[in-house]
């Protein structure tokens, strides 16, 4: 089993105003304290964007470049997401880099609300996703989506017509789709050869279950701890694990629990303690 790490265990986000950011410096050191070898770039500029400062960024820790989480306007006849992936894929050449994570940006601040797509905006998105995914294709790059709470891919029924309509592998973001509804056990055995990435997320099912009534907004449930250290909430990754085995899924698992800082935390301490609980229980599946 590979495991990589995610900037997001440690509060990094690309939402405006969430929380305190720690330093890539101390985000990367904990990683290699914990004993991984591998990690995603985090969101877009938290590392130098500049593709040799981002080498430079993360060569200096021994950490296997994954590639990274990548927001798009895919839905927009008008917005050609193309020229800001190549830019990124420019990045990945110096770097390092596997795996462009796509997320249908909504093209609005936050994930707390989103607009409707129409049949127009479903058929732009189809048709940029299996764009996407052969422009990566041609650089040696593997374009997968990430169904994402508050982008225009969110909810199950919307995750399967992606994949039904386009090319594009799966991000297997667990907790994600389990707030749009999903059974992932279930969207794993229909879909296990489409999956290229996981991104290993608990939650506490009590919680997410309040965000399609209405009753919680993302950024409240992150607040409140709707994600957990994995093995202490209600996702069975186990069950998922040994799905993906016997589909022979060879790719990354990806550490997340989604949370907010509102200061830095003390020394030795903080979001590596947790990281720490998710890295062991997930190591025990393998």
């Amino acid at each position: 089993m590979k495991i990589a790490g995610a900037p997001i265990s440690w509060g990094v986000c690309e939402v405006p105003g969430w929380g305190y950011q720690m330093r890539p410096e101390r985000v990367l050191t904990e990683m290699k304290e914990l004993g991984l070898t591998a990690t995603e770039f985090g969101p877009q500029g938290w590392l130098p964007t500049e593709p040799q400062a981002r080498a430079e960024a993360v060569g200096g820790y021994g950490l296997e470049p994954v590639g990274a989480f990548f927001l798009a306007v895919m839905h927009d006849p008008e917005s050609d997401p193309i020229p800001a992936v190549n830019k990124e894929l420019d990045a990945f050449e110096v770097a390092g880099g596997s795996y462009l994570i796509l997320a249908a940006d909504s093209g609005q601040e936050g994930y707390d609300d989103r607009p409707v797509l129409d049949e127009e905006g479903w058929k732009t998105l189809f048709t940029n996703l299996s764009r996407i995914t052969e422009v990566c294709k041609e650089r040696g790059v593997t374009a997968c989506l990430h169904p994402h709470w508050g982008t225009m891919v969110q909810n199950v029924d919307e995750v399967e017509r992606v994949l039904d309509n386009s090319t594009v592998g799966l991000c297997l973001d667990t907790g994600h789709l389990a707030c749009g509804g999903a059974d992932v056990l279930a969207l794993v055995e229909k879909y296990a050869d489409r999956v290229d990435i996981v991104h290993a997320k608990d939650i506490h099912k009590d919680m997410t279950d309040k965000l399609l009534t209405g009753e919680l907004v993302w950024g409240d449930g992150v607040k409140q701890g709707m994600f957990a250290p994995i093995g202490e909430g209600d996702i069975d990754f186990k069950a998922i694990v040994e799905k993906l085995n016997e589909a022979g899924f060879d790719g990354y698992y990806v550490l997340e629990q989604d949370i907010m800082l509102d200061e830095e935390p003390p020394a030795g301490g903080g979001p590596i303690d947790n990281a720490r609980k998710s890295f062991e229980a997930l190591k025990a599946l393998a």
